[in-house]
């Protein structure tokens, strides 16, 4: 730890803060796999293209996160028993429609993003600049995702100022 200048005890914080995100970008990940096999109907070829390309960037981070882990001297955890018990996220079922599967990611978005900024809290009272500036991207990559979510479950004749 000593190469990294971090304090070790406070760096522990932000790698039980970072295990957490880990294990919720498993089973989101897991989730997003689900959705891209299980979409049906007319939107079938947009979000089965779209579920692909969430799931394969959620997959980078997955990795990104257990090497951040590694770099500051920790083991990431590393099996499903302890993603599930860990995770905030939930798995889902298969049978969502293609509505339910957006509202769904959504909210686990609202949940990625409160353990991100968990992440952030942590690390700065670590002195962690590098894990600050690995999920500050994160959140803002997030945050423009779900956006894009959020338009496309919009009817043409809502607004944006609408919450």
């Amino acid at each position: 730890m000593s190469y990294l200048g971090l304090d070790k005890e406070k760096t522990s914080k932000t790698v039980d803060e970072l295990n957490v995100l880990l294990a919720d970008y498993h089973l989101y990940y897991q989730k997003l796999r689900n959705f891209h096999w299980n979409v049906i109907g007319k939107n079938f070829f947009d979000l089965h293209e779209k579920f692909e390309e969430l799931y394969d960037d959620a997959k980078l981070k997955v990795d990104e996160i257990a090497e951040r882990i590694l770099t500051l001297r920790y083991t990431p955890i590393s099996n499903l028993t302890d993603y599930l018990k860990t995770s905030n996220i939930k798995e889902s079922k298969a049978d969502l429609t293609d509505y339910e599967m957006i509202e769904t990611l959504l909210k686990d978005h609202g949940t990625l993003l409160k353990q991100m900024r968990s992440v952030v809290e942590t690390a700065d009272k670590a002195g962690d600049e590098g894990t600050i500036d690995l999920i500050g991207a994160y959140i803002r990559e997030l945050e423009k995702t779900s956006w894009m979510l959020d338009a496309w479950k919009m009817k043409t004749t809502d607004s944006h100022k609408s919450s």
